[in-house]
């Protein structure tokens, strides 16, 4: 059934033969920073300031849809300001951000199996490139797509992009993600997703969205995905 706990299993078992991860709060433990960034860059510029849930839930979006939950008084003459102001506050954490425990060797793993790897973020392709240089993992990567290169989530254009240039059908293909957005965008493209509750959005809300499947570590995404992929 949607929504369906590791240990249960999904609607079907199939093979995949790629596997398309979101980044922030999925692949890296950074969902606290991002959004102490964006309270930050409010603060900066006298704007009321988000709660952490909902600087988290912005996590992911296009920058027009992520404004309109944590900043809607911001004019759009100052967006540039706001961003330079968050980029400022997120930099200065970006040295303490890690990746999630296991989920290198996963990638590791699944390449070892001939899994074709992909990444679909809300990050720049400044900003991607720049993490992934950082941690050594441009390697890792058949295809990546960033929002300010194709259309933000939870528009499919990532997937799409990303399956044309794999020459993959949507039955192929597995979307993993902590977000609704990224579940929607899977939706959308006609991709099953696996939901983390790790990350951004709560196991409560990701449900909403019905994900093929849910887990809650690492350890949990590598069970389901032996056999699978």
């Amino acid at each position: 059934m949607p929504g369906s706990s590791a240990l249960s299993g999904a609607r079907q078992v199939k093979q995949y033969k790629a596997v398309i991860f979101d980044w922030d709060g999925t692949v890296m433990d950074s969902t606290s920073s991002i959004a102490q960034a964006i309270q930050a860059a409010c603060v900066d510029l006298e704007l009321p300031v988000p709660s952490a849930e909902d600087a988290s839930w912005v996590i992911g979006l296009s920058l027009e849809l992520a404004l309109q939950r944590c900043a809607p008084t911001l004019d759009a003459g100052r967006v540039p300001l706001f961003m330079e102001r968050y980029r400022h506050h997120f930099f200065l954490r970006d040295q303490t951000l890690v990746m999630f425990d296991g989920i290198i060797p996963l990638f590791d793993e699944l390449k070892s199996r001939e899994i074709r790897l992909g990444v679909a973020t809300g990050k720049t392709r400044l900003g991607l490139d720049r993490v992934l240089r950082a941690q050594q993992l441009a390697d890792r990567f058949d295809c990546t797509r960033c929002a300010d290169e194709s259309q933000g989530k939870p528009h499919p254009a990532m997937l799409f992009d990303i399956m044309e240039r794999l020459s993959l059908k949507p039955e192929q293909v597995l979307m993993v993600g902590d977000t609704t957005h990224d579940i929607q965008m899977a939706t959308s493209a006609g991709v099953d997703s696996m939901a983390v509750t790790y990350g951004a959005h709560s196991k409560r809300t990701l449900l909403l969205s019905e994900p093929t499947v849910m887990v809650s570590s690492v350890r949990e995404m590598r069970d389901w995905l032996s056999g699978r992929a």
